[in-house]
């Protein structure tokens, strides 16, 4: 198979290549899908053909990202997605629950997203700051 692509495109690639493996396996630690590591290294080899030669180095006879690609922003990307992620699931689990309480159907959509918004809402002003929890 043959792809052509821009050097910004395959940049690109890399970066998607690079957070799809880290969502694959960054938790899996010794059960790690070793498939997606092999591609992650085959992609990150051609960096030496295409001048990107900073973004690769090698570890264990393998190709790895190398630290400056690792520490040059994509896990801020990383965090941004996971921190969006988190408060969307807290907030429906939230309103959920809230739901549940008043006996209110939670099929019940319209209901459902307005719970979700009141959250959303405050955790934009307030992050987690005005969360307790009754032990």
């Amino acid at each position: 198979m043959n792809i052509t692509l821009s050097r910004k495109q395959f940049r690109r690639m890399l970066d998607m290549i690079y957070i799809g493996n880290w969502v694959l396996n960054s938790m899996r630690g010794d059960d790690r899908l070793t498939d997606y590591d092999e591609i992650e290294s085959l992609m990150f080899g051609l960096c030496a053909q295409n001048g990107m030669t900073a973004l690769y180095e090698r570890s264990g006879g393998e190709v790895i990202p190398s630290r400056a690609f690792a520490e040059g922003g994509i896990h801020e990307a990383i965090m941004d997605y996971e921190d969006t992620v988190f408060f969307e699931i807290l907030a429906e689990e939230l309103a959920r629950r809230d739901l549940e309480q008043e006996a209110i159907d939670f099929n019940d959509v319209e209901r459902l997203n307005e719970r979700i918004s009141v959250y959303i809402d405050e955790f934009e002003r307030n992050g987690t700051d005005n969360l307790s929890i009754d032990v």
